[in-house]
């Protein structure tokens, strides 16, 4: 059985492993620093970043997600943002991600989100599918403005 909870110090390992396995598949570099900044942020009640891991009976920590609030200005509400969720390979096609999700919408309903939000890569396929039976795809197209690139000209 896979049941979901908040992280204990003794997490941090797998926590790492997972977190380290969730940054290769975006091809996003993972450093000490980045892991011991996200692990402090989803252990500190103060920050705003919440993190919760699956474990199963069997297998211990098969899964993270990390999700917030975000303000939802056209609704003058806020509304809960899903960062981060993934499922170790070992446990993949047994339910971990429909767990984590439905546990995302208990969390949801306690803060008093009417909705949560998250984006993924187009060609995530395996978890898209997870993500279509469980929530409804927006129209919302994505753009992300890279601050380290010089400003366009008026022109564009």
């Amino acid at each position: 059985m896979v049941t979901v909870g908040a992280p204990t110090p003794g997490d941090r390992e797998a926590w790492a492993g997972l977190y380290r396995g969730y940054a290769r598949f975006y091809e996003v570099p993972m450093t000490p620093q980045v892991l011991d900044t996200v692990w402090r942020w989803t252990r500190d009640p103060d920050h705003p970043l919440c993190g919760r891991l699956a474990r199963d009976d069997a297998a211990g920590v098969v899964g993270l997600m990390q999700f917030r609030a975000m303000p939802s200005p056209l609704r003058g509400a806020e509304v809960g943002f899903l960062d981060d969720l993934f499922v170790a390979e070992r446990a993949r096609g047994r339910d971990v991600g429909r767990v984590l999700l439905e546990a995302l919408r208990g969390e949801a309903r306690q803060h008093g989100w009417p909705l949560v939000r998250w984006i993924t890569r187009d060609g995530n396929y395996r978890a898209r599918t997870v993500y279509d039976r469980c929530a409804t795809r927006t129209d919302w197209v994505t753009y992300q403005l890279d601050v380290t690139e010089p400003a366009l000209d008026a022109d564009g």
